[in-house]
């Protein structure tokens, strides 16, 4: 029950961000909207205000908003002709399209600040292990003690701790607390073959310590968070599209890095167990990615749009009613195969488990 309400609040959300983007954009540039639905096919519950029709449809895997001229041919009654979509220049109508991947954008910069600003648990400098025969052990340092500083830069965080090792020259000097002594040492970083995030092998220097698993809660103020949310926002995008690119390059398998459905299920359930701050950062990670992949130029979606109103641009003139019908024949074909292949990793990671 937990995993369903966590997939249900992740997707609901992520939707509505997503699908306001559009809204709130043809609203503001005149455009008429006459429907705003979270899901799609049949109606579950639905209410009009003004022209507006806000449902909920009954397959929740998606979301959209219906524009006045919106569709290829449709008829436009002659008083509703100033409002409609088709009427309006083209960088208006790219706008509009564009705002949903945008406010996905801005969502995880918001909760990525937000999260800074309620205090991230992170991992301090205390040391776990110290692996016999490595630098650290040969230089004296011993499980239990605490990192002050590297080459004079006070740390209180593992991960800042493991940056400056990583990124040294030659041996570094370390302040580390033992008790209440202080004391100093010389280390020499040896290289070590290690695993990044795509699981591809790399070079890294390394004095081999551990942490000991103790954190501290890490608060940001406002202005700062909102800096450091945008920051790591555009990581996260630099990230997702390295990754895809791994995965064009054969680098990384798609059966391990594509999911559908049930893994955000999965994945919701477990991040809920492991606090507000894990959860809503998966939440922000996933409205990365959903930007992202709507950008993709595949017609149906807003990439695929955006690339047609290019083509537009460049040939002074929209395409055909025939060449939009093709083109969204296509997109519905890579993406109806892209779905059938994200179900079938995910029934495969059920069944291996």
């Amino acid at each position: 029950m937990e995993t369903l309400v966590a997939f249900i609040v992740v997707l609901g959300v992520l939707i509505f961000v997503h699908e306001l983007g559009h809204f709130l954009l043809a609203k503001l540039l005149g455009v008429g909207v006459l429907k705003f639905s979270l899901g799609f096919g049949p109606k579950v519950i639905g209410k009009r205000i003004g022209e507006t029709e806000y449902l909920i449809s009954a397959f929740p895997l998606g979301g959209y908003v219906k524009m006045v001229g919106e569709a290829p041919g449709e008829e436009v009654p002659h008083e509703m002709e100033k409002v409609s979509f088709t009427s309006k220049p083209l960088w208006m109508r790219s706008l509009i399209v564009f705002a949903g991947p945008a406010f996905n954008m801005l969502f995880a910069v918001l909760l990525l600040s937000a999260i800074l600003v309620y205090g991230v648990p992170v991992l301090n400098t205390k040391i776990g292990e110290v692996k016999e025969g490595m630098p650290a052990y040969q230089a004296g340092i011993r499980e239990g003690d605490v990192v002050v500083s590297v080459m004079g830069r006070p740390v209180e965080r593992w991960d800042e701790l493991a940056r400056l090792i990583r990124s040294s020259e030659g041996p570094i000097s370390m302040k580390l607390k033992r008790g209440e002594r202080l004391y100093e040492v010389r280390v020499n970083p040896t290289t070590s073959r290690l695993k990044n995030v795509f699981g591809e092998e790399e070079e890294v220097r390394v004095i081999g310590i551990a942490p000991a698993g103790e954190t501290i809660l890490v608060r940001s103020d406002p202005l700062t968070a909102l800096y450091k949310g945008t920051v790591q926002s555009f990581r996260l995008i630099g990230l997702t599209i390295l990754g895809i690119k791994k995965m064009v390059e054969g680098k990384v398998a798609l059966k391990e890095s594509l999911g559908g459905p049930i893994l955000i299920a999965q994945l919701a359930g477990e991040q809920v167990k492991h606090g507000l701050s894990s959860f809503i950062f998966f939440i922000a990670l996933l409205s990365v990615n959903l930007a992202i992949i709507n950008l993709f130029p595949i017609p149906i979606l807003d990439g695929g749009h955006l690339l047609l109103f290019g083509i537009e641009f460049v040939l002074r003139r929209p395409l055909s009613e025939r060449g939009l019908d093709i083109a969204q024949k296509i997109g519905i074909v890579i993406i109806a195969l892209l779905m059938i292949l994200v179900f079938y990793n995910d029934i495969m990671r059920l069944i291996e488990g």
